[in-house]
């Protein structure tokens, strides 16, 4: 009895042992590897690198090298090569900066990793861009805006006394991947981020993540100097005003000398800015940026702008900051988001990139899900980023694409940077949703290497995170997005989300009161005659914001790309898509086709069951259920609501809907502070 119980300890106690529950995300490595490497300096960066390769590096000897020769210098200091030499027995990883050995090490290890060869190996590497930044929608009470992983990572009641180890993971993650810096607070700031009790807090969290060389920044409100200063006013062109900014950046240096600087969302959503005193968001970001200038600090200025009026939401970023452009300092650079709205499924990408050639433009992309089935859809995101990335503007011509535009290759506008909102929170696997560490892996990837394909990354991150290669899985992660699409807003459709907390569909939105561009009939228009946004020359004509050829493409309901149509075009129910089908049978068609899809993930995913840790494999399954049952609420609702307006039958041979569409219109599902649901709609 006494032996059946060791035994049963025995079990139990390496159960535990080997049990994976997700919070070593992509870093799951050897750690008694105990290989030789040496390093011609030491500090706290390099000490994290060597640290890194001795404890998970299973090859030849590594010597990190820094060097300051020509070639090494042109890489930048983030820059590196890896070497064989010519007897195979000696690798040297060289960099003219600390971080690019940094980085160097890590990718060494992800080689490893993924199964590459490592016999001989030539490469160099640099950053497609300066900044590679993330952006947490982080509250003060820990709180996150579109956060569903849970609460803040930052626990500032015990800041700065108390360092989580988290902290450190944190950062850990964030260099093996290369992102460099970060924003620790909501772009809807509170003032108290700057006070100096807060600052300690920040200085705490600065100091942890230096050695991995991520850097800082603080997203400002920008009544600041009134709400906390006490001025009388915050017009950015009062000396006073002026004044305070000035010393309390100063204030900010002296605490973390390599502070990045500031995130503002101005006039934006009811936030103050500048045109509160009527100035211009030029005036309001050169303010900041003659603050930072001593310190080569930037300001990430927000274009994420538009007013309650009878324009085109569309169209008011372009409209407010075009006029704008040569008027900015150089170390102000303008964040965009991926499309013109507000990272919708799909969007085309936004006219302002291209537009302002004399000002340094960034792209803002959402790594949290927020209009993506929070933490309870499984979505590979790299193929949407890659889609805006690669998309051409024709600015100067063919070849014009968003990358080429925003890493500074075509205009030549320098500092260039690109933010992603992070999907971070204090759960067990940082992501709520196994696979929603992919994207954050994703960003990370892109801002390095925007030359990546999406594929690359899946299999790179599928290796590193369930120990394998799969096809099948790889395959199910870049159809992903695109399925979403599908069984949420096919053809250009768009916001036709819940109210409030964007989980769910409600096309049937109509609150009292509210303002029309967050109802979702402000954007699907359907009525008798059709459905979709007018933005051609005969509605809004948002189409003249994009440059020719685009312009007449997208104004041409013929020559208009169909996954964009309704964005577009306010289209007849019968018109002839190029397969034949009409638009409403087209509608009907993609709705199941994603709900199809959206059930197969179950079947891919039960499939790997005996290759997959038994605690993650159940996770993720049982968020592929939530899935499967949302994409069937969102084909039902969507379809019978627009039913309404069509007067077309479903055809035959497709599934019916299974809900009742009264039942879906009366119910209210009952989410708070943007938690992650752990159903959806339930009759």
């Amino acid at each position: 009895m006494k032996q059946l119980l060791l035994l049963l300890y025995c079990l139990f106690f390496f159960h535990a042992v080997v049990a994976e529950d997700g919070s070593k995300l992509w870093l799951r490595l050897p750690t008694e590897a105990q290989a030789t490497v040496k390093c011609n300096k030491q500090s706290p960066t390099l000490d994290v690198a060597v640290k890194e390769l001795r404890q998970s590096w299973q090859g030849v000897s590594v010597t990190l090298s820094l060097q300051q020769t020509k070639s090494l210098r042109a890489l930048g200091s983030e820059g590196y090569t890896i070497h064989t030499s010519p007897d195979g027995q000696q690798l040297t990883i060289a960099s003219s900066g600390e971080s690019g050995l940094l980085y160097g090490a890590f990718h060494l290890l992800r080689l490893q990793a993924t199964g590459e060869n490592l016999t001989a190996l030539h490469l160099s590497e640099r950053p497609s861009f300066d900044i590679r930044i993330l952006n947490h929608w982080d509250n003060l009470d820990r709180t996150i805006e579109r956060g569903y992983a849970g609460r803040s990572l930052w626990l500032w009641d015990e800041l700065p006394a108390t360092l989580s180890p988290r902290y450190a993971a944190y950062a850990r993650a964030n260099a093996s991947v290369g992102i460099n810096a970060t924003v620790l607070n909501n772009v809807n700031a509170s003032p108290q981020i700057l006070s100096l009790d807060y600052l300690e807090k920040v200085k705490a969290l600065a100091d942890t993540f230096r050695p991995y060389c991520l850097k800082v920044y603080l997203a400002i409100n920008f009544s600041s100097p009134s709400i906390l200063g006490g001025l009388p006013t915050s017009d950015p062109l009062d000396p006073l005003v002026r004044k305070w900014w000035n010393q309390k950046v100063n204030e900010i240096y002296k605490l973390i000398p390599d502070f990045g600087g500031f995130l503002v969302k101005a006039n934006s959503e009811g936030l103050p800015g500048p045109q509160d005193f009527g100035r211009t968001h030029a005036d309001g970001a050169n303010m900041l940026a003659d603050a930072l200038k001593p310190h080569k600090g930037v300001v990430l200025w927000r274009a994420f702008v538009y007013n309650p009026d009878d324009e085109d939401r569309a169209k008011q970023a372009y409209q407010e900051f075009v006029p704008l452009d040569g008027q900015f300092r150089d170390n102000v650079i303008i964040q965009v988001k991926n499309g013109p709205v507000d990272f919708q499924p799909r969007e085309p990408f936004s006219p302002l990139f291209g537009a302002m050639k004399q000002t340094p433009v960034m792209a803002e992309v959402q790594i949290t899900q927020e209009y993506l089935g929070f933490s309870n859809h499984l979505c590979f995101l790299a193929p949407m980023w890659k889609e805006c990335l690669d998309s051409d503007t024709y600015q100067q011509g063919e070849g014009s694409t968003v990358a080429r535009i925003t890493d500074g290759s075509l205009y030549g506008r320098r500092p260039t940077a690109i933010a992603g909102v992070a999907n971070t929170g204090d759960d067990v696997n940082w992501c709520g949703h196994d696979f929603a560490q992919s994207n954050w892996y994703a960003f990370g990837r892109l801002a390095w290497s925007h030359q990546l394909s999406s594929e690359q990354i899946a299999d790179e991150w599928v290796a590193q995170t369930w120990g394998m290669k799969n096809k099948a899985l790889t395959e199910m992660m870049l159809a992903s997005r695109e399925a979403i699409v599908s069984y949420m807003m096919p053809l250009g459709l768009h916001h036709l989300f819940a109210w409030g907390h964007h989980y769910g569909p409600e096309p049937w939105c109509d609150v009292p009161g509210a303002r029309p561009d967050w109802m979702p009939s402000y954007y699907h228009k359907a009525d008798a005659l059709g459905i979709g946004f007018n933005r051609s020359s005969t509605g809004s004509n948002a189409t003249a914001q994009y440059h020719t050829p685009l312009c007449e493409a997208f104004d041409n309901v013929q020559t208009c790309p169909e996954n964009l149509l309704l964005w577009f075009h306010h289209v007849p129910w019968d018109h002839r898509m190029k397969n034949n089908r009409t638009l409403w049978d087209e509608l009907c068609y993609t709705y199941n086709k994603g709900t199809q899809q959206a059930r197969n993930f179950q079947k891919v995913w039960d499939n790997l069951e005996k290759f997959v840790d038994s605690q993650r494999f159940r996770e993720v399954q049982h968020r592929l259920k939530i899935q499967a049952r949302d994409a069937v609420w969102w084909r039902d609702a969507c379809l019978l609501y627009f039913q309404q307006f069509s007067k077309r039958m479903i055809p035959a041979e497709l599934e019916r809907p299974v809900h009742e569409l009264n039942d879906m219109m009366n119910y209210k599902l009952p989410i708070t502070n943007y938690e992650c649901p752990p159903y959806g709609f339930t009759p």
